[in-house]
């Protein structure tokens, strides 16, 4: 078998366990008759090359598989990992699934098109990983686009976060003890300290990020609920892709779906908002719909006076 497809094979049998238990048999016909195996000319699936991929899909996605009990061989999915921890699995999945259909097919190009707007500042990545692994001091300069100024910082580097597109770091910066996020694309002249810091910083990421859209005004707002009606049309991509894991529909009629959510209302979700045009309104809370209409106003005002 080729030795750089078993990520595929692992996405393949999670795909195929998580709708059902299945025997080796069954397992290893959906396997044979997938179009991945078909592509790459693949003929055979052991049982001993099973129980191996069990074994790295429980250390690579922390998914658990085992047989059903006396009587029943059939394979399933014990349990499943908690919201946060199964998010970053699943985008790891999916990465691994791309990269993969990309390295066994060298003219992807002809077939495949990314966005061509890159993120910059991803070149600090792992200088910034290893640093937060290792609890080492990191300063560098960084640049506000707000007030267009270069500062010096020197932090103590906690973790890193994505946010539509564009990487963070989160910090606590030794000049005020604030914890705050600094954009990758905006770091410049970055350096890892050989000292590590002593203190003892306790906080718990999954649970500051929960009820977060973004990184931006965590400590400032308070999360709340927020309740949006949608076009009917919009509402299916909304439901498809949601734009956060509390999101629930509460209402859904001919011609319009009802949402509500619990997170911090910040500029973030306001500009995500924003995006939808007249295919999103916000019905609360009164706060944040007051912010809208005073963006809307605003930017109707720039128009009328062109």
């Amino acid at each position: 078998m080729k030795k750089d497809f078993y990520l595929t094979r692992y996405a393949l049998i999670i795909k195929r366990l998580e709708s059902s238990p299945a025997t080796y048999s069954q397992l290893e016909d959906y396997l044979l008759n997938s179009f991945e195996f078909q592509d790459a000319d693949i003929k055979s699936y052991s049982i001993r090359t099973l129980q191996r991929d069990i074994r790295e899909i429980l250390g690579l996605f922390n998914l658990s598989i085992h047989n059903k009990k006396k009587g029943d061989n059939r394979y399933y999915i014990e349990s499943r990992p908690i919201m946060e921890v199964d998010e970053y699995n699943q985008k790891l999945l999916e990465s691994f699934q791309v990269s993969n259909a990309l390295n066994l097919h060298p003219d992807f190009s002809n077939f495949i098109f990314f966005e061509s707007r890159k993120p910059t500042g991803v070149e600090h990545f792992y200088d910034l990983f290893f640093a937060i692994r290792n609890k080492r001091v990191v300063t560098f300069e960084h640049y506000n686009y707000k007030n267009k100024l270069m500062t010096s910082r020197k932090v103590h580097p906690l973790a890193l976060k994505e946010s539509k597109d564009r990487w963070y770091l989160i910090a606590i910066d030794t000049k005020d003890k604030a914890l705050k996020s600094f954009g990758l694309d905006r770091i410049n002249y970055l350096d890892v300290d050989k000292n590590k810091f002593r203190e003892k910083h306790n906080f718990n990421f999954r649970e500051h990020f929960k009820n977060a859209f973004g990184v931006m005004n965590l400590s400032e707002q308070k999360p709340q609920k927020i309740v949006l009606k949608c076009t009917k049309h919009q509402g299916e991509y909304i439901k498809s892709f949601p734009l956060h894991q509390s999101q629930k529909e509460t209402k859904e009629t001919l011609e319009e779906t009802f949402f509500e959510f619990f997170l911090h209302p910040t500029y973030d979700f306001m500009q995500e908002i924003l995006s939808y045009g007249k295919e999103v309104t916000v019905l609360e809370p009164k706060t944040l719909v007051d912010d809208i209409r005073t963006h809307l106003q605003e930017s109707l005002n720039s128009y009328s006076e062109l």
